[in-house]
């Protein structure tokens, strides 16, 4: 690098027009340098792009950080397809790795941003100890598993097989100021509550307090009634002060949200279930078919109770969506399009999930449909975020007020 005038990996960080973290990405072992900004690269030093793997393998890859002004650094678990990631990424937060284990998630992450750096393999397999002491925020969002009580204290070991715990030991292991854990609705009663209080009792044992809050996605910029606990941990040594965002006063519906819906491919109907679902209006579902032809479509399930107000489904344009499944043609959760007797097409699906148009999913159809199913609502991800960069910058205000310069918080 020196014949090229470059002393320092911060001056090749500078010339290429990217920060230090981006050039240790680009040059980890796991970068692809026939992707991205390599050509920058190569034209700044004069080299072909075998060079440049030639570097990288000679470097010993560690965890490298730059301190910069209202720089939130974070590690994400269980990224699936980028719908917590892009949405934290729009609040500021910079994530310095993200973890997934699924082939084609990892493959969409990496398709949008070659910049990433994508871990492709199992969460157990991962040391984070690295990154001790460096991280400012974990999230994810773990599969909710149960528990074994019996005859247990039910502490930290005792989650050992299940995947919260390895989103516990990512935090004890990196020591964040914050966490943000993300789960379905169902964890607040599942075993009549006991899963929930084992998880806050567990991250509460790593050194940190820990409060939960149900957020209905359709109040937070999204067209879609999707609600899921939000658990957020702050370390017992910090006083951070974290809120949730504050809730519309309206729901967002689906004509908000597919307003102007570039076309794409999408999944069809056979012809049993269309005729049927001919028959049903906007915003209503089995109750509006004639009693033999719903006896005859929803089976067992007629006579059994509850509403079951998803089945046979058509969302109308006033109305948020309902939540999206991984398939959009499961039986007995339709989610039908308004005007068209058809199940949302791939980017109508992305749309109610508000990821943007230009972010691109890979593999096969179903595999795009549940990676979409599974995500996160980015705009409710952004939301959550800026509380996350404000709570944590509000507290980096504090330390340094004493004859320091004062980081700015975060619109």
């Amino acid at each position: 690098m020196e014949q090229q005038g470059l002393k320092t990996f911060s001056d090749l960080a500078a010339t290429v027009g990217i920060s230090k973290n981006q050039l240790s990405v680009m040059l980890s072992d796991s970068y692809d340098p026939l992707k991205s900004r390599v050509n920058d690269l190569c034209r700044v030093l004069q080299i072909t792009p075998e060079k440049i793997i030639e570097f990288s393998e000679n470097r010993t890859h560690q965890p490298t950080f730059t301190f910069e002004k209202n720089e939130i650094t974070a590690i994400e678990l269980f990224a699936g397809a980028g719908g917590l990631a892009l949405g934290l990424e729009q609040a500021g937060i910079h994530t310095v790795e993200y973890v997934e284990l699924d082939k084609a998630c990892c493959e969409t992450l990496r398709t949008n941003r070659p910049e990433w750096n994508i871990v492709c393999k199992d969460i157990h397999d991962v040391d984070f100890s690295g990154y001790s002491g460096k991280i400012d925020f974990v999230s994810g969002g773990f599969p909710c598993q149960a528990f074994s009580y019996a005859g247990k204290k039910l502490g930290f070991d005792d989650t050992r097989g299940t995947l919260f715990h390895e989103f516990a030991r990512c935090v004890r292991e990196t020591q964040p100021k914050m966490f943000l854990a993300e789960n379905v609705r169902g964890l607040v009663s599942h075993d009549k509550g006991r899963t929930l209080q084992t998880i806050l009792s567990v991250l509460n044992s790593l050194g940190y307090n820990t409060q939960y809050k149900i957020l209905n996605a359709a109040y937070f910029g999204v067209g879609q009634k999707r609600e899921r606990v939000v658990i957020v941990g702050i370390r017992n040594d910090l006083p951070i002060h974290f809120t949730y965002p504050t809730p519309a006063k309206k729901m967002t519906t689906l004509r908000e949200a597919l307003q102007n819906c570039p076309t794409s491919l999408g999944e069809s109907y056979s012809e049993k279930k269309r005729k049927v679902l001919d028959l049903v209006p906007p915003g209503g579902c089995w109750v509006d078919l004639p009693e033999e032809v719903a006896k005859s479509y929803m089976g067992k399930s007629y006579f059994s109770g509850g509403g079951k107000r998803g089945m046979a489904r058509r969302i109308s344009w006033d109305e948020p969506c309902l939540t999206l499944t991984c398939s959009p043609s499961q039986k007995q959760t339709e989610r039908c399009h308004p005007d068209e007797t058809r199940p949302f097409t791939i980017r109508e699906y992305a749309r109610i999930q508000s990821f943007p148009d230009d972010w691109n999913f890979c593999g096969g159809m179903g595999e795009q449909y549940k990676q979409i199913g599974n995500a996160v609502p980015v705009e409710m991800a952004r939301r959550i975020g800026v509380q996350v960069k404000n709570a944590i910058l509000e507290y980096r205000n504090k330390e340094l007020s004493n004859g320091q310069v004062r980081l700015q918080g975060f619109e």
